[in-house]
């Protein structure tokens, strides 16, 4: 933003010593006491001292009061930054100074939209300036402490007071620049709750306008010409106003805490539980403590009879009564893999490495042996078996079972049985060398795009409950010898909650596959594997990496590069070259549509995984792209720090064999870590019962 310029009457020290002030006694000698001369000169001074006196002051004075008005700090603020504590509430994230700022900026056109729908004015007189910088700055210290918003972001005094377009003051004359046909599309579409998808459709109507009617010159101010159009329909257009939670997060993108206005009914919710509860239990309470204490004294005598046994291996025992899952020994382990040779390593990763092996019946199987044998790691494999466990499908990879084994020489052994997918990874065909990419036909890369996609709806929709697996890539999708799909590699995956709208939880994943409101805020979501999947698809379709560089070395994401070819028209640039028996235009620019639509930054204009396989496998259209807002795309370095200020969390590169993890302090990280077992504990629970 350029600065404003100095007052064109600012007082010059040139012109204040053009000429030396004349003493007034001596103006008053008269002329025949001095030579005609000296009159003359004395007549001159006398001009230039009036000169000074006429032009000088009033433009001196005229910049001390245009100084005064943004200097004042006595007159009240009349924006109500009070809007911002209600809807954020008590949520102190930590962030890099840019998303700082941002976020400021977006809590500012928030108020404006609230003071435009109260008084007809877009901005603030100007003599309020330093006072509602003052409360501006007193909410922020609330949230940021030392955070200073002018300093840190470069705001001037004068931005929160003076028209930033096209000298637009107020609604009388946005109205009159803007009308017709695409003033009543914004009406239609915005005039409605926007806490769902009606929101995509909302925001593109307001940016076709702008694009339209205010696209002139902004000058320096926090509100320019394209915040305009979404500060006038919060405050007129939709009638909820911009208080409301679906207007503030559609329009302005402003993080809402939903437990304030939930705290009310749930308190009242649970003093009448509580009361019933109550009562219940007062009148078992001599039966209920006489019952329990013959339950503790029969389980004390068993527990001094039998062996002791870790959480993990019960758990596991109990999902062997429940399937057809095999608990193999360690021999027979070590006779599959020819005693874990090195030789039969087909992959390896974070958690351990992959061996191929063959059973006693000749059938080949892939063995996954973890390396980490503590609690945690006891944990990750247990929860890893029940969740393969649970599901069945053509497109995800069969489990045959596991051993879990301490032996004097080899120590703590976990591992997991599963069908050998012989044809190796979509990664490896990609990526691994050039004669393998070629072989990706257009029909086998069909082929393989609706087998992912197949694995995933069954995962969201027909698992009870649904499960989100959190690192779809293409190392992930396994490839049988007909290129049939196979989701592998659950050992991130989540359980969803029934109702849920999202679960809060540490980031995990991979760089490049990670959906913005995961990797930023940790709200983890079945369109966050949507996210996935579309970049995925993007990958099998262009022949590209998720994150790749260009000519100057700087990374670029896939999915912004596949975007900018859509918005150019020429979507078909995204297909690999080298494809053969392709087929027609329209049909493979449907799929780089619905990829390019999975990956969209915005939450709700992604399609979920059902209404994905219906566009690309049925002749379902797919509807417009919305525009991607620049304020959601996260650069890679946002989403790194976002990892470290949400915990103790972890993302893989692209390719999952190398790992890093960002740690914040250790009492923090210890407050996530219980609370993450205690997310899993609830996961076995339902797991259980789904079966």
């Amino acid at each position: 933003m350029s600065k404003t310029p100095p007052s064109q009457g600012s007082f010059h020290p040139k012109i204040a010593h053009a000429s030396p002030l004349v003493h007034p006694a001596r103006l008053l000698v008269p002329p025949d006491a001095m030579g005609i001369q000296q009159h003359h000169h004395r007549s001159l001074h006398y001009q230039l001292l009036l000169l000074l006196l006429v032009v000088v002051l009033p433009v001196a004075a005229g910049h001390y009061h245009h100084r005064n008005l943004l200097q004042n700090g006595n007159v009240s603020c009349p924006l109500n930054f009070d809007l911002i504590r209600r809807l954020v509430g008590s949520r102190r994230p930590s962030l890099d100074v840019p998303t700082t700022c941002r976020y400021a900026q977006q809590g500012l056109r928030l108020v404006e939209a609230d003071y435009l729908r109260s008084t007809g004015s877009f901005m603030p007189p100007l003599n309020t300036a330093e006072s509602c910088w003052r409360a501006y700055q007193t909410l922020t210290e609330d949230f940021y402490p030392n955070f200073d918003l002018r300093r840190n972001c470069g705001f001037e005094t004068n931005w929160i007071a003076v028209s930033g377009c096209m000298n637009i003051t107020n609604r009388q004359q946005f109205e009159q620049r803007v009308n017709g046909s695409m003033f009543d599309t914004v009406v239609s579409t915005c005039n409605q709750s926007l806490s769902g998808s009606s929101c995509s459709s909302c925001t593109v109507a307001l940016s076709n306008l702008q694009a339209s009617y205010l696209n002139g010159a902004s000058i320096g101010n926090l509100t320019d010409c394209r915040a305009y159009p979404f500060i006038y329909a919060a405050a007129f257009v939709n009638h909820f106003g911009p208080t409301d939670r679906g207007t503030a997060v559609c329009l302005f993108s402003i993080d809402i805490d939903l437990t304030k206005s939930k705290n009310k009914h749930r308190t009242i919710i649970i003093v009448i539980i509580a009361v019933i509860i109550a009562i219940i239990v007062l009148a078992s309470a001599i039966g209920f403590w006489y019952y329990r204490r013959k339950k503790l004294e029969k389980l004390n005598r068993k527990r001094r009879t039998r062996k002791p046994e870790t959480n993990a291996v019960s758990a596991l025992d109990s999902i062997t009564g429940s399937t057809t899952l095999i608990k193999y020994t360690i021999d027979d382990i070590k006779e599959a893999t020819r005693n874990f040779s090195r030789e039969n390593i087909i992959g390896r990763g974070g958690y351990g490495n992959v061996y191929k092996g063959v059973l006693p019946d000749n059938s080949e199987v892939a063995l996954k042996r973890f390396k980490n044998c503590s609690a945690a790691g006891e944990e990750s494999f247990t929860h890893e078996v029940q969740v393969i466990a649970s599901v069945r499908h053509v497109n995800l990879v069969a489990l045959r079972g596991y051993c879990s084994a301490t032996t004097p020489f080899e120590g703590c052994q976990r591992i997991i049985v599963t069908d050998l997918v012989k044809n190796g990874s979509l990664h490896d065909h990609l990526f691994g060398n050039q004669v393998a990419r070629a072989n990706l036909s257009w029909p086998i890369r069909r082929k393989i795009a609706l087998g992912m996609a197949r694995g995933l709806a069954y995962l969201h929709n027909g698992a009870q409950p649904a499960i989100i697996h959190r690192d779809i890539k293409a190392s992930n999708i396994l490839l049988d010898e007909n290129f049939e799909a196979k989701v592998a590699d659950f050992g991130l995956a989540k359980v969803a909650p029934e109702g849920a709208t999202h679960l809060s939880t540490r980031v995990a994943g991979t760089m490049g596959y990670v959906a913005p409101e995961y990797a930023l805020y940790g709200q983890l979501t079945e369109r966050s594997d949507v996210y996935s999947f579309g970049v995925v698809l993007l990958e099998l379709l262009s022949g590209r990496k998720a994150l790749f560089t260009v000519g100057d070395g700087q990374p670029v994401l896939l999915a912004d590069w596949a975007w900018s070819m859509v918005r150019n028209g020429t979507p078909l640039e995204v297909i690999d070259d080298g494809m053969t028996e392709c087929d027609p235009p329209e049909v493979m620019e449907k799929y780089v549509f619905v990829a390019v639509l999975s990956s969209h930054p915005q939450l709700y204009a992604r399609p979920t995984m059902d209404q994905v396989l219906k566009m690309l496998d049925t002749d379902l259209p797919v509807p417009s792209i919305p525009e991607r807002p620049i304020p959601l795309i996260a650069g890679i370095e946002d989403i790194e720090r976002s990892v470290s200020s949400s915990g103790s969390g972890q993302l893989s590169t692209p390719r999952g064999y190398q790992t890093f993890t960002i740690e914040m302090d250790s009492r923090s990280a210890a407050n996530e870590e219980m609370k993450e077992e205690d997310e899993d504990e609830d996961e076995k629970a339902r797991l259980s019962g789904g079966r």
